[in-house]
């Protein structure tokens, strides 16, 4: 069985399998918290809104496991009468479990609402989305609310799960799409190479640029030219072949070559949000895979910044050789580790950078090389991160061409904070206006 990489790896494969929904009235619906990163890809590839579907089941009390109802938004009570009856369970039993439900039910939809309401269900489809299902009882709790709602129709989709997971869900879903149902099947995360947690601020930063999206596809920028390419490659760096992402905006000024951090892959969502910024003010982006997914199984390859930086170096020369790229400035955006890598390359004789912006890096350890640094450089910290922030400036201090060093304030980090990843962008983007940009004008 091919794991996923992550939860967008997963959510890029489950929309495909979807397709055939886009252009009806699908709402995408993502589970909190780990679901969402998943439904994100899938809302953006069908070209429909995504929205969190709040819910939580009601567990008889002697056994919570066993759900004899579920509770949504807006007042949604759904019970099983079967079960109800099985476990004797009364009026005043029933509404004590659902009190105490209904304050973790509150807390949540207004975290991840933000004060906006849910979007409606009523007469459409409801693509349920979750990065797996292990025991279901939430996924069937969300498929009935998902029905109380108004929903007419119900879609279970979900990258991984038991082998008999329709049966399971027969009669709840009135469609269920499991790309992985290993025989041996005893977690979810067994699917996933990376399967780190979804925190509170990543569910509410995806609900917000997936709202964005769509208001700005029905505003003025609907009329904006597609990229020129927008597309997954195969590149040759030595011995091996790395995936990337190419995007190429009308009439680039420039292009950026990722460099991601340990435990990363090119479907980084913060990487992501900051190549998706980046191409919005003209410049093409390139993220891929520093290392294949064998190289990824010995850790001790994830902190060869030599290895990392030569693979660097070998893009770099591919982009020289393509007719899209081949006049353009290049600069490296380079996070944790990739930020060491990026550094050494910058400083490698065979290739010229034009700028090169850290984002909670660890220049450190580029060693040597930092000597040799003379590419406009940006340092980005997280005003918390105070480890990251002294290596820093002990390597601000060691490298002799124009370095600067940007302190988010109250960021840690991997930015998660409200507003941090946005001035993380922000900043990137003006470096690379200003540098980039510059060594144009100066040919």
């Amino acid at each position: 069985m091919e794991r996923f990489a992550d939860r967008v790896d997963a959510g890029r494969r489950l929309a495909q399998r979807l397709k055939n929904l886009r252009g009806q009235d699908v709402v995408v619906l993502g589970l909190p918290r780990g679901g969402v990163p998943v439904a994100f890809e899938v809302a953006d590839i069908l070209q429909a809104p995504l929205d969190v579907l709040v819910v939580r089941k009601l567990g008889v009390p002697f056994q919570p496991e066993l759900a004899f109802g579920a509770i949504g938004e807006d007042g949604v009570r759904v019970l099983n009468e079967e079960i109800v009856r099985a476990a004797h369970l009364d009026e005043e039993d029933m509404d004590a479990v659902e009190r105490q439900q209904q304050i973790e039910l509150r807390r949540r939809a207004e975290r991840f609402r933000s004060g906006r309401d849910r979007i409606s269900l009523t007469g459409r489809t409801a693509v349920i989305v979750d990065d797996g299902i292990a025991t279901g009882a939430t996924a069937r709790a969300a498929c009935q609310v998902a029905r109380a709602h108004g929903a007419s129709r119900v879609v279970l989709a979900v990258p991984i799960g038991p082998d008999d997971i329709a049966e399971r869900f027969a009669g709840y879903a009135d469609e269920v799409v499991c790309l992985q149902a290993p025989t041996y099947f005893h977690a979810v995360g067994q699917g996933y190479r990376n399967f780190t947690q979804t925190s509170d601020d990543e569910v509410v930063a995806l609900l917000d640029r997936a709202r964005n999206d769509i208001a700005e596809a029905d505003g003025d920028n609907a009329a904006a030219d597609p990229p020129v390419r927008d597309e997954e490659i195969q590149v040759v760096a030595g011995p091996v072949s790395v995936a990337g992402h190419l995007t190429i905006p009308e009439k680039p000024r420039g292009i950026v070559v990722f460099a991601h951090g340990s435990g990363s892959s090119r479907h980084s969502p913060r990487n992501r949000y900051v190549a998706e910024v980046l191409n919005a003010a003209g410049f093409a982006t390139l993220l891929f895979d520093l290392l294949t997914p064998d190289e990824e199984r010995n850790r001790a390859n994830v902190f060869d910044i030599e290895l990392l930086a030569s693979r660097l170096v070998a893009i770099t020369g591919w982009l020289a050789t393509q007719p899209d790229t081949a006049s353009l400035p290049i600069g490296y955006f380079g996070a944790s580790t990739g930020a060491g890598a990026a550094l050494v390359a910058a400083a490698d004789p065979r290739v010229t950078v034009g700028a090169v912006v850290s984002r909670g890096g660890r220049p450190d350890l580029a060693g040597r090389a930092l000597a040799k640094v003379v590419t406009p450089t940006l340092l980005i910290v997280g005003g918390h991160d105070s480890m990251v922030l002294e290596l820093n400036r002990q390597a601000q201090a060691l490298i002799p061409g124009q370095c600067e060093l940007a302190v988010v304030p109250g960021a840690t980090h991997l930015f998660e904070e409200p507003g941090t990843l946005e001035q993380v962008a922000e900043l990137a983007r003006e470096w690379f206006i200003h540098h980039l940009c510059q060594a144009v004008a100066n040919k």
